[in-house]
């Protein structure tokens, strides 16, 4: 499928940690673009607001759909790096907001979570079906994914044949040893902040809708975990944190994946564990390639290439549209 070339860390970011904070703070520029917003009911009420690239001959060319991970939005920096990569190798590029990301609390009345994958579904096949795209791939951030690579499970046989492939990047698979890996003392700063930014959610949806949110107690909240037992599962229909997790990890879905996919993820990523990646699950299933350079962090892999080559997942996933689109039959 996809020979990767090596990562090659910067000389000065060894480990994951440092790779993590890097890949959010390292300076980037990029070029404003008058990117297309448009709007996808995914179900009745619910809404997302994406921001399109197209090239001018939208239907011959892959479609690739960015999804963001939990805090982020479709101007994260990943997202904008990976945008600007594709569409340099000649692809359009949707970039998604996930529920309420990216200013969008007023679209919908629900939170969102790591197993709406039927949003992705939904935005898929309208570009499928609605617009008439015939080569569509999606990639996803961390949460996102899980997203994708859940996506793809649920399709399984019967995926539409203008799905190329999906590609994930520092994927949780498995949401419950997720959970577990983030409560580690060397993960407390990431932790607070994930919280932190979950507390606002609530508090702006309380506002919007104050009679669908109850926020005694949310300063009280310390870890992801407690976030999904107070609000994620009783909102998303879930029994528990438990069931959700259960319910919503990747893990279980990848041995039916039919089309290409592709993972990226770094043995030193301090928030996602690397170890489901070697599951039988992910193992067992030739439809699955997987690229896990020993260093790399948190959905960074900054290495000590410059320019287009700094960041190194980023390039591959470019990579990874071009040779599907390559490959699929005109």
């Amino acid at each position: 499928m996809l020979a990767a070339k090596p990562f090659r860390p910067h000389p000065l970011l060894p480990g994951g940690h440092a790779q993590t904070l890097a890949g959010w703070a390292w300076p980037r520029r990029f070029r404003a673009y008058p990117d297309e917003a448009r709007l996808f009911e995914v179900e009745p009420g619910v809404r997302l607001l994406a921001r399109c690239r197209w090239h001018e001959n939208r239907k011959d060319r892959v479609t690739v759909i960015l999804v963001h991970g939990l805090g982020g939005s479709a101007d994260a920096p990943y997202v904008l790096g990976a945008t600007r990569l594709a569409y340099r190798t000649g692809a359009n590029v949707v970039r998604l907001n996930q529920r309420n990301c990216g200013g969008t609390e007023h679209l919908t009345p629900t939170l969102y979570h790591s197993g709406m994958s039927s949003d992705l579904t939904a935005v898929t096949r309208e570009l499928v079906g609605r617009d008439g795209l015939l080569r569509v791939v999606v990639a996803g951030f961390s949460m996102g994914g899980n997203l994708a690579l859940k996506m793809a499970g649920e399709m399984g046989e019967g995926a539409p044949p203008a799905l190329l492939g999906v590609c994930a990047v520092s994927s949780a698979l498995d949401l419950k040893e997720t959970a577990s890996t983030l409560e580690k003392p060397s993960n407390r700063l990431y932790q607070r902040g994930f919280v932190r930014g979950l507390r606002r959610l609530v508090e702006r949806k309380k506002e919007l809708y104050p009679g669908l949110y109850d926020v005694r107690g949310l300063e009280h909240l310390r870890t992801i975990r407690d976030f999904d037992e107070i609000y994620t599962a009783p909102h998303g229909g879930f029994a528990d944190a438990e069931d959700y997790y259960a319910r919503s990890s990747a893990i279980s879905f990848v041995p039916r994946i039919r089309v290409p996919a592709f993972i990226i993820h770094a043995q030193d990523d301090p928030l996602v564990p690397f170890e489901p990646m070697l599951r039988s699950e992910v193992s067992g299933n030739p439809a699955v390639a997987m690229a896990a350079p020993q260093h790399g962090g948190h959905v960074a892999f900054v290495s000590a290439e410059k320019n287009e080559g700094r960041f190194w997942a980023e390039e591959r996933l470019a990579e990874f549209c071009r040779l599907l689109s390559a490959a699929a039959p005109s």
